[in-house]
């Protein structure tokens, strides 16, 4: 479903890990990764001048994180294993706290957010979504906050769409929020079929799509 951007007041948009790793150059970067953040600066300043919220997400992984695939002997980058909460891809070690990686691309307007939110930090369990640990059941306090804040509709950019952008989308729905991606302010990995299959749950729960630019 299809909608038009137009932020007010009771709006948030949530930048979903506009971090150097996933950038180019980054640990684990995403093809075409910085072409989102001209466009989250001017979602930014849109959201900003309509009275609306704006919170960035972080993914801050402690060192031998167990989804980096270097902690697993025998295991490459991108193959699947069995976690306690479910199959998890494993990733090349990124987004270490306190590393370059781990920091938002310098061009990014980060000065203007309300909050960010930090995910992927407890040791034993990988965060994808801004709302719950990949376990679905954790929180990460971003629900509470919308809820405190009033914020019914919510809108989504940044990296990567067929991962932590798709799934802090279908759980904002879960939630009880008005999820909507603006889609060509993300990129995708699309590795495996994961962007077909992420388009498919989204369109399944009712997450809607906008554009930034608008007839491009």
């Amino acid at each position: 479903m299809r909608t038009t951007l137009d932020p007010e007041a009771g709006d948030l948009l949530v930048l979903v890990d506009i971090q150097n790793d996933f950038c180019g150059g980054g640990a684990l970067a995403v093809p075409d990764g910085d072409a989102v953040v001209p466009l989250a600066n001017d979602l930014i300043r849109r959201f900003k001048a309509a009275g609306a919220g704006i919170v960035l997400t972080q993914d801050w992984h402690p060192a031998g994180h167990s989804s980096f695939a270097s902690v697993h002997p025998g295991r490459a980058p991108y193959d699947m294993v069995e976690m306690p909460y479910g199959p998890q891809t494993l990733w090349p070690d990124h987004c270490v706290q306190g590393t370059a990686g781990a920091e938002f691309h310098p061009d990014l307007l980060t000065l203007a957010a309300d909050m960010v939110v930090r995910k992927g930090f407890r040791p034993a369990i990988d965060s994808y979504s801004a709302f719950f640990e990949n376990d679905g059941i954790t929180p990460t306090g971003l629900t509470g906050y919308c809820r405190e804040r009033g914020f019914r509709r919510l809108f989504f950019a940044g990296l990567a769409l067929d991962y932590c952008v798709s799934y802090s989308a279908e759980d904002s729905a879960r939630c009880g929020f008005q999820p909507i991606v603006i889609e060509d302010a993300c990129r995708p990995i699309d590795m495996n079929g994961s962007l077909d299959l992420a388009v498919a749950r989204m369109n399944a729960i009712g997450v809607q799509f906008t554009r930034a630019t608008c007839g491009k």
